[in-house]
């Protein structure tokens, strides 16, 4: 398992290339939760997402080891943020995303210079293609999640949260291979383990809740829940023991509450975030967290959203919030 200091060493490693994001507030949004909600506000890191902390902690450190080429498999955040780097250090990169990947992503990828391959719709069947051409071209394979320097580098993300507020009594944070999750558990649990730490998944991505309840990791089907950031079939071998030891809860939650929660946010705080991102804010506005009263830190993990189809993503506000 990853532990506090390797944290500590990706944060210092990374401190030239990331930003340190804002805490946002909405009274409102506060008022319609119950408890008083904070916003982690990874959707305004450099290339839109908090994916960008692993990347670059593994990406440089690949750099420093000589490697002059590098492959991944996203469905276009992590790809984004590998592709960044790899051009920012001046080499190759080939991304290897799913045939349904949102085009604004496609685009942030070839606008970094990466050369984007499409493969299937599962990253069962992306990430062994990624890594094929790594080993064709005899280049460095940067995981989404699975891989201790990424991990690490997510959990930056946990450490910056302990930096900006104090008396926190929970965050809530998205799960798709457990890359993120898993780094904030860590930087978390092993500073102040009073703090709860929840995951949520949406409803048809339950493949986290499923192997937590079976207490092994479980593989589901594909699925097409608009949450594309979270639409990976299984937990990572590396990710999921770090949530069976640290987790305190995971909550699933519905398409439909999904787009509310992705409407609301957009209505009352003017911030366009990714459906993944308004998971976290779903769990909070429905009661899925159990908690009332609390400071709850709710982590927005990106805000690359393909613009033509914002519109099938919102829905009238006007019953939940009255």
């Amino acid at each position: 398992m990853i532990t506090l200091k390797d944290i500590q060493e990706a944060r210092t490693r990374i401190q030239q290339v990331v930003y340190e994001t804002p805490i946002l507030q909405s009274e409102q949004l506060s008022k319609l939760c119950g408890n008083q909600l904070f916003l982690k506000a990874e959707h305004l890191q450099k290339t839109g997402s908090f994916k960008i902390r692993g990347a670059s902690n593994m990406g440089i450190h690949a750099i420093e080891n000589g490697a002059e080429y590098v492959t991944t498999a996203s469905s276009g955040n992590h790809g984004q943020a590998v592709a960044y780097v790899a051009n920012r250090y001046g080499i190759p990169s080939t991304i290897v995303v799913p045939e349904n990947a949102s085009q604004c992503k496609i685009n942030a990828i070839t606008g970094y210079s990466g050369l984007v391959e499409k493969c299937g719709t599962t990253s069962g069947e992306r990430l062994p293609r990624a890594q094929q051409i790594a080993t064709e071209q005899n280049g460095v394979y940067i995981p989404p999640y699975d891989d201790p320097l990424i991990m690490a580098g997510q959990g930056t993300v946990g450490l910056e949260i302990l930096q900006q507020l104090s008396n926190i009594d929970a965050i809530v944070v998205p799960i798709g291979g457990g890359g993120l999750i898993s780094g904030i558990l860590t930087a978390v649990k092993e500073t102040n383990p009073a703090i709860q730490i929840i995951g949520v998944e949406p409803e048809l991505a339950n493949d986290t809740y499923l192997s937590l309840q079976n207490k092994k990791i479980t593989a589901i089907p594909a699925t097409n829940t608009i949450a594309d950031g979270l639409r990976t079939n299984q937990p990572g071998d590396l990710t999921f023991p770090v949530l069976s030891k640290y987790l305190d809860d995971l909550v699933l939650v519905s398409e439909e509450e999904i787009r509310m929660a992705f409407s609301i946010v957009l209505e009352r705080t003017k911030q366009l975030i990714e459906p993944s991102s308004a998971t976290t804010i779903a769990a909070a506005l429905y009661g899925k967290l159990n908690l009332q009263g609390k400071n709850i830190v709710t982590l927005i993990s990106g805000g690359n959203v393909d613009i033509e189809h914002v519109d099938k993503l919102i829905v009238d506000t006007t019953t939940f919030v009255q």
